[in-house]
């Protein structure tokens, strides 16, 4: 089975309306490489916060998978969203078939916060749901967000799940995983790209998964937290975007 990824480094602002304009562009690239589905980074729609505007957040969100569906794209859309059916605000995935079908999504789990007691931080604002697999034109993938991956021991004030094991373990093929890392133009900003990078280099490897990676690229005069492309099963990058700015990538991956 063949499935034609892209992946869209744009700026995740808290502008909406900016947010919008950037996912409309990377849409537009994606119909124009045929994808079958298009990953955005962590919070590009609403803005990474809680503290979003919801009704304008589900009237963007009504736009894009109109738009999507319209071009028969598959979405793997990052946005925090208040859902209907609990009222809790969650940092999430929200998966879209080809056809426009919403199949779930997926909640970061490894929130981060401080090592504090009790810890400080994003873990106070989101709530969590299962880990969950989902299927895309009838291959199993599923979702993680930032932290979730790499559980940076400076912001995680839970132990390490191991999430792409566990997802491996459930089948999943194919993982796709929105960042939107902080960066700075210190070296601390270069470790923690490092740890980035070695970490999805080496969890793909160990669960023999492909991963889809995208950054937020805001502010644009700054490297991005963590490389944006494609790695595979054997722990290689396949194709790896320019590590500041907006950049698109496109793909064809067979499992």
């Amino acid at each position: 089975m063949k499935i034609c990824v892209t992946g869209a480094q744009i700026p995740a602002t808290r502008d909406i309306k900016s947010n919008v304009a950037a996912i409309d562009r990377a849409i537009n690239y994606a119909v124009g490489k045929k994808a079958d589905i298009l990953l955005t980074p962590e919070g590009s729609l609403s803005g990474y916060t809680h503290q979003f505007d919801q009704d304008a957040t589900e009237e963007a969100l009504a736009y894009v998978t109109q738009r999507a569906q319209s071009a028969k794209l598959g979405l793997a859309l990052g946005t925090c969203f208040v859902e209907s059916g609990d009222g809790q605000c969650y940092n999430q995935i929200r998966f879209y078939s080809s056809d426009g079908k919403y199949l779930g999504f997926h909640s970061k789990t490894l929130t981060c916060g401080s090592l504090t007691d009790p810890p400080q931080g994003e873990i106070n604002h989101y709530a969590i749901s299962p880990l969950l697999n989902f299927d895309f034109n009838t291959v199993p993938i599923g979702g993680l967000i930032c932290n979730d991956l790499w559980a940076n021991p400076g912001c995680t004030p839970i132990p390490d799940p191991h999430l792409t094991q566990q997802l491996a373990e459930m089948g999943v093929k194919i993982i796709f995983h929105a960042v939107n890392g902080g960066r700075s133009a210190s070296e601390w900003s270069d470790v923690a790209w490092q740890y980035h990078e070695s970490n999805l280099r080496m969890r793909a490897r160990a669960g023999g998964v492909w991963i889809v990676t995208v950054d937020n690229c805001h502010p644009v005069e700054l490297r991005c937290s963590s490389p944006s492309g494609i790695i595979n099963p054997a722990g290689e990058w396949v194709c790896q975007t320019p590590p500041k700015g907006e950049q698109f990538f496109s793909y064809t991956i067979e499992v």
